[in-house]
């Protein structure tokens, strides 16, 4: 009777390990056979060239942390955009300055041009206390963006084949979040990053897929900040939420705060223009 039931028992622990292995096999093979059948530019084309709508209204929040933990925060009225590549621009952006008060005022403003006509972007700003408009030229894009921990070149279109894009891995958070580990080497022979490691998190409709993290190499190939996003879907347009850049060799962050998003509300030309640059919002 005993040996019966040993006999018995491991006929089932036989039995319950093959179901393990096999659940786990099949597991296995379906990471496998998803990273072959999608490949890093697949990945880049659906996350990270997402639907902005044809135009955004917003409120921007920067705030700027330095290595001790000082903050400066600066509020603005964004407008942007796109502009189909009407006379080579691909879009203009402005930014009215809301606080702080003895900044009140101040605005800035972009044209961004097709990458095809090697052009670099044009640029703006007005200084109430001087009541002047200066032209702002832009000969590097790893200039800092107002103050902050990205770069001109880092808010910049970079076309999907400017890089080569390659799946190391996937990846998954305590939350059980999934995402497609992505690294991008630029092409060109003198660029701004050595390389850039890309999280996208991995949906089950790929058309909700975003890009939640990067992390940039200096040209050394040296690790130099990591930003972290979160977006927000308003009338069918991704907008940035929040967004996190802490920069590890100098130890500085920036946090950018997006809110009061209208989409495709008809924003009209003369909003980027040097004369309205000046009004403001009178």
């Amino acid at each position: 009777m005993q040996s019966c039931f040993a006999k018995i028992s491991s006929k089932v622990v036989v039995a319950l390990f093959v179901i393990l292995f096999t659940g786990y096999a099949l597991a296995e093979e379906k990471k496998a056979k998803v990273s072959k059948q999608i490949t890093g530019k697949d990945v880049v084309a659906q996350c990270d060239f997402k639907n902005p709508g044809n135009d955004q209204r917003s409120q921007l929040s920067i705030t700027l942390i330095d290595q001790f933990g000082d903050e400066r925060k600066t509020v603005y009225l964004r407008l942007w955009k796109d502009m189909k590549g009407e006379e080579d621009i691909l879009d203009k952006m402005v930014l009215f300055t809301m606080y702080p008060p003895d900044a009140k005022g101040a605005g800035f403003m972009r044209w961004a041009y097709n990458p095809e006509v090697g052009k670099h972007a044009e640029q703006w700003i007005y200084l109430p206390n001087l009541r002047k408009i200066r032209r702002v030229s832009v000969r590097d894009l790893s200039d800092s963006f107002l103050g902050s921990d990205l770069t001109y070149g880092d808010i910049s279109y970079r076309g999907l084949d400017q890089d080569d894009h390659q799946i190391v891995k996937l990846d998954q958070d305590r939350k059980g979040n999934q995402y497609f580990v992505v690294v991008s080497k630029p092409k060109e022979a003198k660029p701004q990053y050595a390389k850039k490691v890309s999280w996208f998190l991995r949906t089950p409709d790929m058309n909700d897929c975003v890009k939640a993290r990067v992390n940039y190499y200096d040209k050394k190939d040296q690790f130099l900040k990591q930003q972290d996003l979160k977006w927000q879907k308003v009338n069918g347009a991704w907008v940035w939420d929040e967004v996190f850049v802490q920069n590890a060799q100098t130890r500085h962050k920036s946090y950018f705060k997006v809110e009061k998003v209208k989409i495709n509300g008809g924003i009209k030309d003369d909003w980027f223009t040097e004369r309205r640059l000046k009004i403001g919002l009178n």
